[in-house]
């Protein structure tokens, strides 16, 4: 038990900054939205019309959750829970690999492994740590939720709820982690993982049937394959269901026995699943460092184009219901309107709202290749880089223009999405310049993201990634979301997304763009030129 409560201890202190910034971020992002729910829709009347618009546009529950009501609690859940459960997912996979498969491959495991501690005892600490940060993620869920003014007992259940994600999450990271040799690949695992329970569940909820009312949905059989789907049945502040949740106890309890299974059955370092064999002989482009940082990076570039093509083609191929939702829910068409500007019209401002989210997936893609080299210099492979005739800051560099060259490539194939669903539109020529300009538009904020992301990696390597998506996710939800959830003007002007121009009617202003461009350019500059005295950092 001593031996237990040590480990259990050394990964408490090395996941204190991450953790703290995961689970107040998460309850912050639950304090706000219900804050802002009760002072921009207060109106039952306005909560009913917005949900009645999904019975128009069911495409929208992908991105929401399943309407269960419209009082403040129930519309504060069905708006933010599969968020939260996004953000405990990937935090519970990244918890999970980083203290097992991370561990192996930088050698901690097999000393802690020659010391009475063994090898199965360092895992139990994991599982442990990692319930707990969950249980505490939970109850952070649950009083932001009491303290903004919601019923108690949903508040908690809604809690409950996103623990049970967290959990779920964390033993199919630690499965993952027995499974592939290096834990690059058992991230890249854990985050497809919650990205496509995210969107089963999406599916799940806007197949689902809708009641006559429109103020509910039952969703589709799919949703009880996601584990986000689980936490959505238990209906917080609606049924107060907990028996959902035993889906995810069990599941849990599952997988962490597999994992128990495959430790005891391979040697350290080794993984279940062979790796694959690499070609003899290297191919031209990785002659150089920057053709093997493309290599690296590129499986990352075409996930995160993919899923802008997606919202390309959804951004124009709505624009045939704006004219119902206007009409039947004109609360909705308002918030629209004041996010794009009062010169917009409403295809326009569909068009721009859709623009905004693909450019948060432009700015994780540059965050994500940024942090690509943050991983090869903890897994030691950039010092072998580092070791030629490479200097520091031409290998940061190169990092940077790949981050570049993958958001170019990811707003383009969104545009080219954007062209392809403009075709139904009344005027496609005239929807396609929207969208071409609104994509434009998001390469500011994307600049600013570049650049913080590289200075972290300069200044605080070790807890880079944790606060790069952290000011992400707080900066999406604070520019992208902050109208239309009512959020003050300081706090939606702290977010890089809250100044990108807004490319509707002849005059564009573009001096908030230009300052991004200049602040970004000069935070790039900056981190490239002190890369040249910064020491390489191995330890995660």
């Amino acid at each position: 038990m001593n031996l237990l409560w040590v480990l259990l201890r050394q990964r408490l202190r090395r996941d204190r900054v991450q953790l703290v910034l995961w689970i107040v971020g998460t309850g912050a992002l639950a304090l706000m939205a219900t804050t802002a729910v009760t002072t921009t829709f207060g109106d039952l009347a306005e909560r009913e019309g917005i949900l009645r618009l999904t019975l128009v546009a069911p495409a929208i529950l992908m991105f929401r959750g399943t309407p269960n009501g419209a009082e403040e609690g129930q519309f504060v859940f069905f708006l933010i829970f599969a968020l939260m459960a996004l953000l405990a997912g990937l935090m519970s996979t990244f918890l999970a690999v980083r203290h097992t498969r991370g561990d192996e491959e930088a050698g901690r495991a097999e000393l802690v492994a020659a010391t009475p501690a063994s090898r199965m005892l360092p895992t139990t600490a994991t599982v442990i740590h990692g319930v707990l940060a969950n249980a505490v993620l939970g109850l952070a869920v649950g009083v932001a939720f009491v303290a903004s003014g919601l019923e108690t007992r949903g508040s908690f259940v809604a809690g409950a709820a996103i623990a049970a994600c967290g959990v779920t999450f964390l033993s199919i990271g630690l499965v993952f982690a027995q499974l592939f040799r290096t834990s690059r690949a058992a991230n890249a695992a854990g985050v497809a993982a919650v990205i496509a329970a995210y969107f089963v569940r999406g599916i799940g909820d806007a197949a689902g049937e809708p009641s006559d009312d429109g103020l509910h949905r039952t969703p589709l059989w799919i949703s009880w394959l996601s584990p986000i789907g689980w936490g959505q049945r238990t209906g917080a502040f609606a049924e107060n269901d907990l028996a959902p949740l035993v889906v995810a106890v069990i599941s849990a309890v599952v997988f962490v026995a597999l994992v128990y299974v495959f430790q005891s059955s391979r040697d350290s370092g080794a993984s279940v699943l062979p790796g694959f064999r690499g070609r003899d002989h290297a191919g031209p482009i990785l002659s150089s460092s920057f053709g093997l940082a493309w290599t690296l990076n590129t499986g990352a570039v075409v996930s995160w184009a993919i899923g802008a093509a997606v919202m390309g083609a959804l951004a124009t191929s709505l624009t045939p219901l704006v004219d119902q939702i206007g009409s039947d829910v004109p609360e909705v068409a308002v918030r629209l309107q004041q996010m794009a500007g009062p010169d917009a019209t409403l295809e326009q401002a569909l068009t721009t709202t859709f623009f905004s989210v693909i450019g948060i997936l432009a700015s994780a893609c540059a965050l994500q290749l940024i942090m690509r080299a943050r991983q090869e210099e903890v897994h030691g492979t950039a010092e072998t880089v580092l070791s030629t005739p490479v200097p520091r800051q031409r290998w940061l560099g190169e990092y940077g223009a790949i981050a570049l060259l993958g958001v170019l490539v990811v707003l383009a194939v969104a545009m080219l999405g954007a062209f392809a669903g403009a075709q139904s539109a009344d005027d496609p020529a005239g929807m396609s310049q929207d969208a071409a300009q609104a994509a434009i538009a998001q390469l500011p904020a994307v600049l600013v993201y570049l650049g913080v992301g590289m200075l972290l990696f300069v200044l605080v390597p070790r807890v880079m990634i944790g606060v790069a998506w952290a000011a992400l996710t707080l900066g999406a939800f604070f520019g992208v979301f902050g109208e239309l959830l009512g959020l003050p003007d300081w706090v939606r002007d702290l977010s890089p997304f809250a100044h990108s121009p807004l490319p509707i009617g002849d005059d564009i202003d573009w001096t908030g763009g230009v300052w991004m461009i200049a602040i970004g350019l000069v935070a790039i500059s900056v981190a490239i030129v002190a890369m040249r005295r910064r020491e390489v950092v191995t330890g995660g």
